[in-house]
């Protein structure tokens, strides 16, 4: 602490020995009026504040305590907890959430892989059917179609005659084998039928191509968006086998015809109906025109579009499921 000027209260000290006695000075009078030389704080100028810093007060110690909040009974109770619990359930959902999300996603991704690998296997498992199937599972001897006649009328087709298979050269006319030229032809299948009154006569054609999967979706899109099928000069020829009844079924015979051009095999099936009794027919009608309500057409008439259509789709049906059981995985 500074020390003390004279003057001050409590300076006074009791004289050593052999030293005078001090006189005793009048005390000063207090000051009525402010010093104008005193800092503006109120202190003294002339020293520094007798109060030392440690002396001053201290500042109370507050502590914060966790919040409470009431119950449904109106008891208090400590938030703090319960908003710890909230934030880690929280965290616990969202992890949860995002292993649903990635394991969902990853299901996904496989699943839709092992589908494409399905589709590819079947595909080319269906483009191996013409040497590895035998004729009798492509062409069965009889074939049943449950009303596939005119007014869903059953119909029963009976195979006469199987063609040798071969290439596709002369079996089509100049300007459908121009058509199906982006494809290739590996071989070509063809078998004929006749209906149980053997009245009518329908060849069904399964042209097994080079192409890939691609190749053949770009060839049915043009078939479909210029209607190939539907015009006469891209109609396949019959198959006419000697000692039948399907004899005297030349090109100047064909009816009715359709052609499917598949895009999950590598496969065109098509198919030609027409009389047994080897007429001429000025207007031949695709199957689907031949079928449509109201068509009032010899050919419509004779049901002759429903012989196409209906043997060309069961060929097609049976196709497809010869093509399927290699490549379905056991459970």
């Amino acid at each position: 602490m500074p020390p003390r000027t004279a003057g001050e209260p409590g300076t006074e000290r009791p004289p050593l020995a052999g030293e005078p006695e001090p006189e005793h000075q009048p005390k000063p009078r207090p000051q009525t009026a402010p010093d104008r030389d005193a800092a503006p704080s109120g202190r003294r100028s002339d020293g520094p504040d007798p109060a030392p810093s440690w002396a001053a007060p201290a500042r109370p110690y507050v502590s914060l305590g966790e919040p409470e909040g009431y119950d449904g009974l109106a008891r208090p109770r400590r938030l703090g907890r319960r908003l710890r619990a909230r934030t880690v359930a929280a965290a616990v959902c969202l992890v949860l959430g995002l292993g649903l999300v990635t394991g969902a996603v990853t299901g996904s991704w496989l699943a839709g892989d092992a589908g494409a690998g399905g589709a590819r296997n079947a595909f080319a498992a269906a483009g191996e059917l013409w040497h590895s199937a035998p004729v009798d599972q492509l062409f069965p001897p009889t074939v049943e179609g449950v009303g596939a006649g005119p007014g869903g009328a059953d119909r029963t087709w009976t195979r006469i005659a199987v063609a040798p298979d071969a290439s596709c050269a002369g079996a089509f006319d100049p300007l459908l084998r121009k058509t199906l030229a982006p494809v290739g032809c590996a071989r070509l299948l063809r078998a004929t039928y006749t209906d149980a009154t053997r009245s009518h006569v329908t060849t069904v054609g399964l042209l097994f191509t080079e192409a890939d999967a691609p190749a053949m979706a770009d060839l049915a899109a043009r078939f479909e968006r210029e209607h190939l099928g539907s015009r006469t000069d891209l109609m396949p020829l019959p198959y006419a086998a000697e000692g039948t009844v399907a004899a005297g079924f030349g090109a100047r015979q064909r009816a009715a015809w359709t052609v499917s051009v598949l895009t999950d095999a590598p496969v065109v099936v098509y198919a030609v109906s027409g009389w047994a009794d080897a007429r001429t027919v000025a207007e031949p009608q695709p199957a689907e025109a031949a079928m449509a309500p109201g068509a009032a057409s010899a050919v419509a008439q004779a049901g002759l579009g429903h012989e196409a259509q209906g043997l060309a789709d069961r060929v097609e049906r049976a196709l497809r499921a010869h093509a399927r059981p290699a490549t379905e995985q056991p459970s």
